[in-house]
């Protein structure tokens, strides 16, 4: 089973007291929140919890699986998520 943001925020509505359309605006500024600062480069840390940051990639030579034939995959940026003790442990 999965959570999709729809039954998160209605979840965290249940639990904390607050209206959907409360938690529903926190969760969209802090994705927002987080989106711009990795955009800008800088890490967003919760710690124990979870981390977002951006990372370079290398240009790099692939292959075409279909066809079997050699492309260039540019050089670029990818965001990087780390998961923190308390998480890890709570899975567990």
């Amino acid at each position: 089973m999965s959570l999709n943001k729809t039954e998160l925020v209605a979840k965290i509505a249940a639990e904390t007291g607050q209206s959907q359309a409360t938690v529903g605006s926190v969760v969209d500024g802090f994705f927002a929140a987080v989106s711009e600062t990795v955009a800008k480069g800088d890490k967003v840390t919760i710690p124990g919890w979870i981390a977002f940051e951006s990372a370079d990639t290398s240009a790099r030579t692939g292959r075409n699986p279909q066809t079997g034939e050699t492309i260039n995959i540019p050089a670029g940026k990818r965001v990087k998520v780390s998961v923190g003790s308390k998480l890890k442990a709570a899975v567990k």
